[in-house]
């Protein structure tokens, strides 16, 4: 059961990080788009640029790589490459160690399965070399020890897994957002420009 706890611990672990850093990066995300937003639409497009550039967010990254290819080439398929590959750049920081939570669902789910094989293999072995009156004893108190490591194993996979969805589904709402200010600031600065 040792194992499993330390499984438990890393999913902890994964799983309240995550939770704060999607947390602060949706926050960020949302207070930077809501003061470039209105600057875009007033055509402002100059202070629009200068937040975008002193913000260390997903948004002031994404919208920096666009204005950089605004200036240099402002056809709409340019700055939607451009925007794209602003996009690119910070995914891998928003997805990651969410994949972490699946596996250790399924590990610790398998760690109790072995400590359940591991436990009847030692209740069996017991009883070969046990007198007539402890077996039932010995045999009820290795299937005991069985059960109780494949339930926590499965007390571990369960909010594991839930959290990994979760956690999944916050990550895709974030992107989905993130490639809707992409397609909002495009249509803004390909207008103006």
């Amino acid at each position: 059961m040792y194992p499993i706890a330390l499984v438990l611990a890393l999913a902890l672990a994964v799983g309240v990080e995550r939770v704060i850093f999607l947390g602060r990066t949706e926050r960020e995300n949302r207070n930077l788009w809501a003061k470039i937003a209105p600057l875009l639409k007033a055509g402002d497009l100059n202070e629009a640029e200068r937040l975008a550039s002193e913000s260390d967010t997903a948004v002031g990254k994404l919208l920096t790589t666009g204005f950089a290819q605004a200036r240099v080439d402002n056809r709409r398929s340019e700055v939607e490459i451009a925007t794209e590959e602003g996009l690119m750049e910070v995914l891998p920081a928003i997805e990651r160690r969410t994949h972490y939570l699946g596996t250790f669902s399924n590990m610790s789910t398998l760690l109790g399965l072995l400590g359940t094989v591991l436990g009847l293999i030692g209740a069996f072995a017991a009883l070969g070399n046990a007198d007539p009156a402890e077996k039932a004893d010995l045999l009820s108190a290795g299937i005991s020890e069985a059960m109780n490591c494949t339930a926590f194993g499965l007390m571990v996979a369960i909010p594991s897994l839930l959290a990994h969805a979760w956690l999944s589904s916050r990550t895709t709402e974030l992107i989905d957002t993130l490639e809707s200010v992409c397609s909002r600031f495009v249509s803004a600065v390909c207008k103006r420009r």
